[in-house]
C-alpha cells in the first residue's frame, strides 16, 4: 500500500509529502502492522510507502524522536521491544487515560455509534475466526479510538494516541491466546452494551479490563522473551 498522494497536498510535495509518510508509518505502528524487533531502512520505507527517501528519512527521524523506532545501526531502525517494567507503566497510564476518554464519551452514545461499532466489531471477529491478527489488530483500533473521540476531548485522544505508538507492536504478543479465549471480544462486547446504556461508570471498567487482559499476556510474553 502505497499514499495517496493527495493527503500530502498540492504537487504531493516537499514537507506535506514528509507529513503523510510520517502519519502512514505513525498509524501503522500504532495498528501493530510491524512487530516488536522489525527491521527498516529508509530504501525499504521509501519503497513500501512509495515515496522519495526524503519524506522517509523525514518519517523515521520523527518517530525516532517520539520513541517509536530506536536505530540499529546508521542506515537501521527497529521497532523497539518493550521490556516488562515499561510495559507495566504504560499499562498504569493506559487505564487512567482510556478511561477516562471512555467515560466522557458516555453521555455520546448514539444508535449510530453502535451501529458503527457493531460493525468494526464483526470485522474484528471475522479476522480472528480467520487467524488473521494482523487485521484484527488493524480494526481493534478503530473500535478503540471511535469511543474515545466521542469524548470530544482531542488533547487527551493524542495523549492516548501516544501511548499505543509505543505499546501498539507489541499487542501482536496477544495472540493467538487471547483470540482463543475471545477475552477482547466480551470486553468490546460489554462496551457497546454500557455505550447503549449511556452508562460511563460501565464502559469505563469495560476498556480498563480490555487493557488489564492484554496487559497479563503481554506481561507473560515480555517473560519468555526475556529468558
Amino acid at each position: 500500500m502505497v499514499l495517496d498522494l493527495k493527503m500530502a497536498g498540492a504537487g504531493g510535495q516537499g514537507a506535506s509529502l514528509g507529513e503523510a509518510a510520517y502519519r502512514e508509518m505513525k498509524e501503522r505502528l500504532i495498528r501493530g502492522k510491524y512487530r516488536p524487533g522489525y527491521k527498516m531502512t529508509v530504501r525499504a520505507v521509501a519503497e513500501e510507502l512509495g515515496v522519495s527517501s526524503t519524506p522517509a528519512r523525514d518519517a523515521i527521524n520523527r518517530l525516532t524522536s517520539e520513541g517509536a523506532l530506536v536505530y540499529a545501526g546508521p542506515k537501521t531502525v527497529i521497532v523497539p521491544v518493550l521490556g516488562e517494567l515499561d510495559l507495566k507503566e504504560l499499562t498504569t497510564i493506559r487505564i487512567v487515560l482510556e478511561g477516562l476518554a471512555s467515560e466522557k464519551a458516555a453521555p455520546f452514545g448514539s444508535e449510530q455509534h453502535i451501529e458503527a461499532l457493531g460493525q468494526i466489531q464483526g470485522r474484528i471477529s471475522g479476522a480472528l475466526d480467520a487467524g488473521n491478527y494482523g487485521e484484527a489488530l488493524w480494526h481493534n483500533k478503530e473500535f478503540h479510538f471511535h469511543v474515545y473521540e466521542m469524548a470530544g476531548l482531542p488533547h487527551l485522544v493524542a495523549m492516548i494516541e501516544s501511548l499505543w505508538l509505543r505499546v501498539g507492536p507489541s499487542l501482536y504478543n496477544l495472540y493467538p491466546e487471547f483470540a482463543q479465549e475471545r477475552n477482547g471480544v466480551r470486553n468490546h462486547q460489554m462496551a457497546m452494551e454500557a455505550l447503549a446504556e449511556r452508562d460511563g461508570a460501565a464502559l469505563r471498567a469495560a476498556f480498563e479490563n480490555d487493557i488489564r487482559d492484554g496487559y497479563r499476556l503481554l506481561r507473560l510474553a515480555a517473560r519468555s522473551a526475556r529468558m
